[in-house]
């Protein structure tokens, strides 16, 4: 079935749906040596990469399967970076959440922010039970978005990621909906 993917706001961010328009600002991001340092794949190397991410945003909301959204700085619609609500099971109620900050949009709370409405748009739509994520251990700082939205570091994932030759460790987090209606929680 497919997803409406959303538009939305808050106080300093606007998300909306990735698009054809974004590919050069996403291969400025995803070729980052920086900022795909923890991350899953080696840094992009070509504009057609960033293209091919677009296509495939949409036609993620089209198979049911997520959603991506470009971040926006709400003042002045820079680029930020996008986040994503993927691998979506209606069956077993979860989904997987992403997100990719650029290096100068790092240390802002526009991570924080920007996954809060996202999180809270998945389970105002999509009727979850969980959301997860894979953090890789030595990103801390993306470990702490996380835990700030409620988070529970569930577990480590020993050597599960070899980008380049380089063996890295994932923290996996998770998201249950009971953990949202605990007091004092995010």
């Amino acid at each position: 079935m497919p997803l409406a993917t959303p538009t939305l706001h808050t106080h300093r961010l606007h998300l909306r749906p990735v698009e054809a328009r974004d590919a050069e600002p996403l291969l400025a991001l995803m070729s980052d040596v920086e900022v795909m340092r923890f991350w899953d794949s080696p840094p992009w190397q070509e504009l057609g990469q960033a293209e091919r991410f677009a296509q495939r945003s949409a036609s993620m909301a089209d198979d049911g399967s997520g959603v991506r959204l470009t971040i926006e700085r709400a003042d002045d619609e820079a680029f930020l970076g996008w986040c994503a609500v993927g691998g979506y099971d209606e069956d077993f109620r979860l989904a997987t959440v992403t997100y990719v900050l650029s290096r100068h949009a790092w240390g802002h709370g526009y991570a924080t922010e920007a996954m809060a409405a996202v999180v809270d748009w998945a389970y105002q739509n999509l009727d979850l039970n969980r959301l997860q994520t894979e953090v890789d251990t030595r990103n801390p700082p993306s470990a702490r978005v996380l835990e700030k939205l409620g988070f529970t570091r569930e577990g480590t994932l020993r050597e599960n990621c070899i980008v380049d030759g380089d063996v890295s460790d994932s923290w996996i987090y998770g998201l249950i909906a009971s953990d949202r209606e605990v007091p004092g929680r995010t």
